[in-house]
């Protein structure tokens, strides 16, 4: 459901309200404390004053769920264009950049268009989960003179190719810093998990709000469906986030679920299906149930009830980790009410296995 201003908590009003219309800002804050829900709001009043803002993301997958919050919440001019970083640097580009080694561009070559075409008037950028697109690209803003806004957390890295904090104010210049607090999406219980696998210093505060422990269950082999059909018929009103390190996971529970309880409609999102209508590509995120997806598209969304359920694939991994405790960190904190891990096997993966049962309940 999507937020109003009026819906803010104090502190979220009071930072939005500091950010000067003009200039560069960075602001940075952790899992659940707003950062999503305020770049939609910061596009919207920046489009208010009758500059037309473009709302940046990388992931495909979270510019359709800040599409429909602009869409709610928005002028009703389409002051508010909401956009990948790639599709809109390939439109400002004038067709298909260079490509670099990394999976972005030749930033040399749209450096050089900067220079020819010169700044951009009037060109206002709001930019979500900012630690997902390289320095580069900062530096590019900056070439073409544009007034932009970023909310970021280097704690929530999912790519190779991201910005911490303090390399994003480097390269925008003039830049200024604001820091939000709290956590407004997990409960207590979800948050005291995910702390186990936070790796930067200051670790945020636990939140007040109360809910059931998270669980982490001993399924046989492909037996995901067994736990997530029951979730699913218990909470009918709930969305449950099934989050999967692989697209043929993704695909066997799809076909699982649909066999066994087609009611239930799935839906799954891959960065594969490249055609706009697909099934696979499009989905309607305001609507209650399962949506799989890959571990690579979580990033800015969030869920009822989340569900990871192949933590045995991580069995082999390093349990000390950085990228790996990252990687959970960014995961559990997507639940707004329920958690839920699993492992198939008889021994439970190492990270897991480091958690007591105070914060993480076998069975």
């Amino acid at each position: 459901m999507t937020r109003t201003y009026l819906d803010l908590v104090p502190e979220q009003r009071g930072c939005l309200e500091g950010l000067p219309f003009d200039g560069n800002h960075l602001v940075s804050g952790p899992p659940g404390s707003g950062k999503s829900l305020l770049a939609v709001q910061r596009a919207v009043m920046l489009a208010l004053t009758g500059t037309p803002v473009v709302l940046l993301t990388r992931s495909h997958l979270l510019r359709q769920s800040l599409a429909a919050a602009v869409h709610t919440l928005g002028p009703a001019d389409g002051g508010v264009r909401v956009a990948t970083a790639h599709a809109w640097l390939t439109e400002w580009y004038g067709g298909h950049p260079p490509r670099g080694t990394d999976g972005w561009f030749d930033w040399a070559a749209l450096y050089e268009r900067a220079v020819e075409t010169g700044p951009a008037p009037g060109l206002t950028l709001v930019v979500d989960e900012g630690q997902d697109l390289p320095p580069e690209f900062y530096r590019l803003c900056r070439l073409l003179g544009a007034r932009t806004t970023v909310f970021a957390d280097e704690c929530q890295r999912l790519t190779d190719a991201h910005s911490t904090l303090a390399e994003i104010a480097e390269r925008l210049g003039r830049c200024t810093r604001a820091a939000l607090d709290g956590n407004h999406r997990n409960t207590r219980q979800i948050a005291s998990l995910a702390a186990h696998f936070h790796t930067g210093t200051g670790l945020p505060a636990l939140p007040g709000r109360d809910g059931p422990p998270p669980r982490l269950h001993r399924l046989p082999h492909h037996g995901a469906a067994d736990l997530l059909i029951p979730l699913a018929q218990r909470h009918p009103q709930h969305s449950i986030g099934v989050i999967v390190n692989s697209t043929q996971t993704q695909f066997s529970l799809l076909t699982s679920l649909e066999r066994r309880a087609p009611r239930l409609r799935p839906q799954l999102y891959t960065s594969q299906a490249r055609t706009a209508h697909s099934r696979y590509r499009t989905l309607d995120l305001d609507r209650p149930g399962i949506v799989l997806v890959h571990r690579a598209s979580a990033k800015g969304l969030g869920f009822d009830t989340v569900v990871i359920p192949d933590t045995h694939t991580d069995a082999a991994v390093d349990p000390t980790s950085a990228a790996l405790r990252m990687t959970y960190y960014v995961l559990a904190t997507r639940a707004r009410h329920e958690l839920h891990l699993a492992y198939e096997g008889e021994t439970e993966p190492p990270l897991c296995a480091q958690v007591g049962t105070g914060d993480l309940l076998r069975g």
